[in-house]
């Protein structure tokens, strides 16, 4: 159940917003803001994926566990040796959960009553035939309604997994006992971030994927983290199709068919990491005419706004841009439009993108194979780590940046770093999408010298010359 009970109910609201989580309290906050008396409706515990099952424990988790890598490698460094170990994960787990439920009150529960206008009112949200908004039977008189229900993990098709007690990145993130190994299947950025924690916490991992490893990604940076994640120990499965799987003697069996004929992937727990879907299941929305796509994720256009005048989506319940920034932006111009006259609209052209891998995984605007797509004449350099003076004073090359730029106009189309900080370079490169500017004028930019962010002036140099023949900051 929430962590609060129902507070502030009136009779009439002018915007009904159905959905706990970031999108839901972004939508109401907004509204608030605007003047708007609001009625927030959750199920279950406050608060949507982020900050309970999601970003929030699986970066804590990833930390932890780096740790123990840091000190594994301790000894590329002359002179050093360091060493670590897990004493007790239920520790881990606990401290864990401690953040989880810190960052619940403080960033949701105890912010409600601070909104004199918004009401929360707890339980199941549908609608009727008519559009009419229900809470466990209950009419709410609303003029607009948000819907940002979020979303869950989803299932594969194959044989045999409803049988089996498979694991969820939600409850793989609970275990209170490490597994001596594990089979993941699905190699997203959910997939890679948990395939790496457990085997650096010294779990047996065999990652699973039908295309590889990050395969929306650039391919150079896909192959070069199957290569760096071969060298952590984890074995990566790709290339295949899925049989069947199954329990016997206390283990789980993946049947596979792949260049190898027929084979069984044995571990003692299976987690599934093959996407997520939207949850628009309990809300009725064909009845009242909202429609969906074929992902189950709610249609609505740049406003938006649903197929049903009065209704907007935001979040995950979309199958958009699922990453909780998104969420809460994309409800923010759901609230203004909807108490005002349709004017804002989503953009994401300029959207960054982090998988918290290591090293990490961070993108921005069109992959190469996108931006040809889109009828762009391309142009792209590659530039590796061994290049980026950082790298080279960390003794970590692991990486490369590639840059995606227009050849007529030269201006940057995409951006996709793999380092092991490139997370904290990105937003760089997200802002020189949004202002528009060339890779001339980045290569042209002063950036600090030893740092992962100046590989991006190293890399927009590269279009044009051989950066390995400047001298120290020459550029």
């Amino acid at each position: 159940m929430s962590d609060i009970k129902n507070i502030g109910s009136v009779n009439a609201y002018d915007l009904a917003v159905i959905g706990a989580g970031s999108a839901g309290f972004s939508a109401a906050i907004t509204a608030a803001d605007e003047g708007a008396q609001v009625a927030l409706i959750g199920h279950g515990t406050i608060g949507g994926t982020c900050v309970n099952v999601g970003c929030v424990p699986s970066k804590a988790l990833i930390r932890a566990a780096e740790t123990l890598h840091i000190a594994e490698r301790a000894s590329r460094f002359d002179g050093i040796s360091a060493s670590a170990r897990v004493i007790n994960w239920q520790a881990v787990v606990r401290q864990k959960q401690s953040l989880v439920d810190e960052l619940r009150k403080a960033k949701y529960s105890d912010i409600l009553p601070g909104y004199n206008s918004v009401a929360y009112l707890e339980g199941r949200a549908a609608f009727t035939a008519d559009g009419t908004l229900e809470v466990d039977g209950k009419t709410i008189d609303a003029g607009k309604i948000i819907v940002a229900t979020g979303s869950r993990p989803a299932l594969p098709p194959i044989a045999g997994i409803e049988d089996v007690p498979y694991l969820t990145s939600t409850t793989a993130l609970e275990l209170k006992s490490l597994p001596g190994s594990m089979i993941i299947i699905g190699a997203g950025y959910i997939g890679v971030e948990i395939a790496q924690i457990f085997a650096r916490v010294g779990v047996k991992v065999t990652l699973v994927s039908r295309r590889g490893v990050l395969p929306e990604a650039e391919p150079e940076i896909g192959k070069a983290l199957t290569g760096y994640f071969e060298d952590e120990g984890i074995t990566i499965v790709s290339g295949i199709t899925y049989e069947r799987i199954d329990k016997s003697g206390g283990k789980i069996n993946l049947h596979v068919n792949g260049e190898n004929g027929l084979e069984a992937i044995v571990a003692e727990k299976v987690m599934i990491a093959t996407g997520r879907t939207p949850n628009t299941d309990e809300l009725n929305l064909a009845a009242a005419g909202i429609k969906t796509e074929a992902n189950a994720g709610i249609t609505i256009d740049e406003h938006m706004r649903t197929s049903r005048s009065g209704v907007y989506a935001a979040g995950d319940v979309t199958a958009r841009d699922q990453f909780v920034y998104m969420a809460a932006y994309g409800a923010k111009i759901a609230a203004k439009n909807a108490l005002n006259s349709d004017t804002l609209v989503y953009d994401n052209t300029a959207m960054p993108a982090v998988v918290f891998s290591d090293p990490q995984v961070a993108s921005v605007g069109y992959t190469e194979i996108q931006a040809r797509a889109a009828g762009y004449s391309v142009k792209t350099s590659l530039l590796t780590l061994d290049n980026v003076p950082r790298a080279l004073a960390a003794r970590d090359t692991r990486g490369l940046i590639k840059l995606i730029a227009d050849v007529n106009t030269k201006k940057l189309l995409g951006a996709h770093i793999l380092a092991p900080e490139g997370a904290d370079a990105i937003q760089t490169a997200a802002m020189a999408i949004k202002a528009g500017m060339t890779y001339e004028e980045l290569g042209s930019t002063i950036f600090p010298y030893l740092t992962t962010v100046e590989g991006l002036k190293l890399a927009a140099q590269t279009f044009d010359m051989d950066v390995s023949k400047l001298s120290c900051c020459a550029g």
